[in-house]
């Protein structure tokens, strides 16, 4: 059980107990240990995973064996050709996009890219991408739009970079003019969140005409330790801010903020990319055919429609003051 989290200490227990067992003679009475402890073990991970707290979730959004945007387009896609650069600046590597076959269909995929070890991280800038990043996003949109293809968005960010040199470069009328264009993009919109959707950052690429989240993954206008930070200028109560932040699937689903939950394997997808990228696929297949009859009029409209009804409104009509 690689990095194992805190909370999955009772786990790895177990799991070191028949992993010895295994390790010594077969014989049936090892056997028979072992069946028992496998049965308590599937029991034990069904109850913990049953009942993850906020922050939980959290972590598991971020474990470092999760599969990022270009693990995801290596199992659902093909022929897949990256894209690059904003034709204004620079490439920037923490958005990956390019042309793909999902089952057949010419779509083109947009991602945050994290990186996996130490130097891949530092050149993808941990997943936050710069105003080129989401201008490229904008380009590749675009390319979809003139060609009839359906934009794919797999989400996975901290944020967007908050240094001074994107804010320099115009970060947040980079995010601003993404909304504006993908509120007008007359062609199909899924947006998944894979891991953390972490603000401005996600939404840049994730106002799709169906957002949907992976199970354990997180979506929020800030991250549980900046919140904490600022309420109680502790980042320490990062736990008691993920709970009070609302930001998992489960939450999402019912404020209508998100359209569907896509299972992972008990445990998370990092214990299986395959199984997590089947049900994935699934759910992109259901969504693509959906969407695929309505017009581009239908579309803008329905997206339109999706984000301008998000939230609790109130209207209250003001009394006329006498003459």
């Amino acid at each position: 059980m690689p990095d194992a989290l805190d909370f999955e200490a009772p786990l790895l227990e177990l799991e070191n107990r028949i992993a010895t067992l295994q390790a010594e003679e077969d014989s049936p009475r090892v056997r028979d240990e072992v069946a028992k402890l496998e049965e308590r073990l599937l029991r034990q991970r069904q109850k913990t995973y049953a009942s993850l707290t906020a922050w939980q979730r959290t972590q598991l959004a971020r474990h470092p064996r999760r599969p990022h945007t270009r693990d995801f387009i290596k199992l659902l896609f093909e022929d897949f050709v990256e894209l690059h650069g904003d034709r204004l600046y620079r490439d920037d590597p923490a958005i990956v996009g390019g042309l793909a076959r999902f089952e057949g269909l010419g779509v083109v995929v947009i991602g945050h890219q994290k990186g996996r070890d130490t130097r891949e991280k530092i050149a993808r800038n941990f997943g936050m991408p710069h105003p080129e990043g989401y201008r490229k996003a904008l380009r590749l949109m675009q390319l979809a739009e003139k060609f009839g293809k359906p934009v794919l968005a797999l989400i996975d960010t901290p944020g967007a970079y908050p240094g001074v040199g994107a804010e320099e470069r115009g970060q947040a009328e980079a995010i601003a003019r993404n909304l504006r264009a993908m509120a007008a993009l007359r062609t199909p919109i899924v947006a998944v969140v894979t891991g953390e959707g972490g603000s401005g950052g996600a939404l840049a690429i994730g106002m799709g005409n169906r957002v949907l989240m992976l199970e354990y993954a997180i979506y929020s206008v800030i991250s549980p330790e900046g919140c904490a930070a600022i309420l109680w200028g502790d980042a320490a109560k990062a736990p008691e801010a993920a709970e009070s932040m609302r930001i998992t699937s489960s939450d999402l689903l019912r404020l209508g903020v998100i359209d569907a939950i896509v299972p992972e394997p008990l445990g998370g997808a990092h214990r299986d990319w395959e199984a997590a990228a089947a049900s994935l696929r699934a759910a992109l297949r259901d969504h693509l055919a959906d969407l695929a009859p309505k017009s581009p009029d239908a579309l803008v409209v329905e997206r339109h429609e999706k984000f301008r009804k998000l939230g609790a409104f109130e209207e209250t009509s003001t009394p006329r003051a006498g003459p």
